[in-house]
């Protein structure tokens, strides 16, 4: 079950149902599996309860590195990275989605590649940088495209790079 229900155009933000979501991390708990922390990160993130995500996300790289594989510690590494975006560390954000990027690549990865680039496009994004988020949304669609993605995985990237057009020129007409 998804629950997210579009992407807002202007903020590229998750569109959810709260009510949905809040049912779903009462539904979780206190589950301290891998693939339940990662889950409550995200609820708690895009539920706007950003340090109860962040402490969990901090825990959730730390169960990765130490019973999980090199891929389940980049998925953390990301949504760790995607908290810190949230919250405003924008440079943080950016380094840690670089090398997992870089990473993630270096391995094949694709999926995990794309999923760090349309991320680190999102900071971009959110920090004003239309280029690097627009250039970052078309490595992210690509990768997706070579990693079999599903449409609404490229559907989301190519709303990222209109968005990302959309501001670019209207930032270039205010100049």
């Amino acid at each position: 079950m998804s629950y997210i229900h579009g992407y807002d155009p202007d903020t590229l933000r998750e569109q959810i149902d709260p009510r949905q979501c809040k049912d779903r991390l009462d539904e979780i708990g206190e589950q301290r599996s891998l693939p339940a922390l990662l889950e409550r990160v995200w609820l708690l993130k895009v539920l706007g309860k950003l340090d109860d995500s962040l402490v969990l996300s901090e825990l959730s790289v730390r169960v990765a590195r130490m019973a999980g594989t090199r891929k389940d510690l980049l998925r953390a590494r990301i949504l760790h990275a995607s908290v810190l975006q949230i919250r405003g560390a924008f440079a943080a954000a950016e380094q840690e989605l670089t090398t997992c990027a870089y990473e993630a690549e270096g391995q094949n990865w694709n999926g995990i590649a794309a999923f760090a680039y349309q991320h680190r496009g999102k900071v971009f994004f959110e920090s004003g940088d239309f280029v690097s988020a627009r250039a970052d949304f078309k490595r992210a669609l690509f990768l997706r495209q070579e990693a079999g993605a599903t449409d609404d995985q490229l559907e989301s990237t190519l709303l990222a790079i209109d968005a990302a057009d959309r501001r670019r020129s209207r930032s270039s007409v205010a100049s």
